[in-house]
């Protein structure tokens, strides 16, 4: 559960940077939201989250 409130404040600073910097619109940045909501509730969803887990692994080694 920490790695995937990380994932989602680093994503969602992402998100902020590219919104200030005028490099996606707000409409774009809603609709990857939305996108990413819909994909949350299908059965790639913890195969998605076990790959998030050992990236987070690979890069904790280094």
């Amino acid at each position: 559960m920490i790695v995937s409130v990380s994932a989602a404040l680093l994503l969602a600073i992402v998100v902020t940077v590219l919104l200030r910097q005028r490099t996606v619109g707000i409409g774009s940045a809603l609709a990857c939201a939305a996108f990413g909501f819909c994909l949350a509730s299908t059965g790639i969803a913890p195969a998605i989250e076990a790959f998030l887990t050992a990236l987070v692994g690979l890069a904790s080694l280094g």
